[in-house]
């Protein structure tokens, strides 16, 4: 395992290059989050931000997670990040969904989400998107935004999140995760073909 780390905006985390492992808290500069069980702290530059429970601002419920710059040009990214097993969304379609409110974002924000394959190497992953095109900046009150991805057959894990990159701050809120049927258009970068429940076409019909 090589010593340097992967930087690049595209894989949203701070792992060791070439690793062949999920991103586990102790790695990279990953860490847990005392108050918010089952959700990591990395980036690039985690120091450079912070993650924390907000009690005092919230979508729906009594707290959201927020996510913030401490520097004043904060460098890299920061990242608020969990991993699940793919079970249960194997050979669907898969839907995000997430509340987030911006304040005085200068370069930009957004959610993410990677399926990983079986060999759970985060460097090649079998779907991604970052909202690449749609990215969060400025100041901008709740509002929701999605990702939909397919779950190829084989995933192992699917990882997820929000991502701040410079000053600003994030608060995130309500998410959820549901299967959608084929008329929801994919938003990311799909590197697997979803193969099907069943053979199809047998009388070459249509």
């Amino acid at each position: 395992m090589r010593a340097r780390t992967v930087a690049a905006f595209v894989l949203l985390l701070s792992v060791p290059a070439g690793a062949a492992v999920l991103e586990r808290p102790g790695l990279g500069g990953i860490t847990t989050i005392p108050d918010m069980p089952g959700w990591w702290h990395a980036g690039s530059r985690p120091g450079a931000y912070a993650v924390e429970l907000d009690r005092g601002v919230s979508h729906g419920g009594k707290a959201s997670a927020r996510l913030k710059a401490v520097e004043p040009d904060a460098k890299g990214f920061g990242s608020l990040m969990q991993i699940a097993r793919a079970d249960k969304y194997h050979g669907k379609r898969v839907r995000m969904s997430a509340w987030v409110r911006a304040e005085g974002v200068e370069r930009s924000a957004g959610l993410w989400m990677r399926v990983d394959g079986p060999a759970q190497d985060p460097t090649k992953s079998l779907a991604f998107d970052a909202m690449d095109g749609r990215k969060i900046t400025g100041s901008r009150p709740w509002q929701k935004y999605e990702i939909v991805l397919e779950v190829a057959p084989d995933a192992s894990d699917i990882a997820f999140g929000a991502t701040l990159s410079g000053p600003g701050t994030i608060w995130i809120d309500d998410l959820t995760f549901e299967v959608v049927d084929a008329s929801v258009p994919l938003t990311g970068s799909q590197k697997a073909v979803v193969l099907p429940a069943e053979p199809q076409n047998l009388g070459f019909e249509g």
